[in-house]
């Protein structure tokens, strides 16, 4: 299996990815992993990949450009699991989603290619959600 993380603090995660459960499971071949910064696709050299919510309202989005173009490039360089090719499930993590359980893990243990957005804002632009998250 392979996972691809999206984040805009990949440092955050890094950590937890080197030990127990995930670090033999890397070491045994049976699982890649790798985490992206978002910031690579930012929209301008200052590195921004949040806005306002469009309508307004208190906090700020992930924008939707650097998130379609990191997820069209990461999805290139997968390999096809099925002809459509690219991933199998991309899964926004967010609090308002699905509690993620023993019968989803199992689930998704079955994929060849995961990518997991890991949301650090408000939330995401709606139209990611709509055309890209399976989940």
């Amino acid at each position: 299996m392979h996972i691809d993380i999206l984040t805009v603090l990949p440092e955050l995660l890094e950590s937890p990815f080197q030990h127990s459960i995930m670090k033999r499971a890397q070491e045994k071949g049976l699982l890649t992993l790798k985490v992206h910064p978002l910031r690579k696709w930012a929209v301008n050299e200052y590195g921004q990949v949040d806005d306002y919510q469009y309508g307004g309202g208190a906090g700020m989005v992930m924008m939707c450009e650097p998130l379609a173009k990191a997820i069209e490039e990461l999805s290139k360089e997968r390999k096809p699991a099925r002809p459509a090719g690219g991933y199998d499930e991309i899964i926004y993590l967010t609090p308002d989603g699905e509690k993620l359980d023993q019968k989803i893990a199992n689930t998704l243990s079955l994929n060849e290619n995961l990518l997991l957005i890991c949301g650090h804002y408000k939330g995401i632009d709606e139209r990611i959600r709509e055309h890209f998250v399976t989940t």
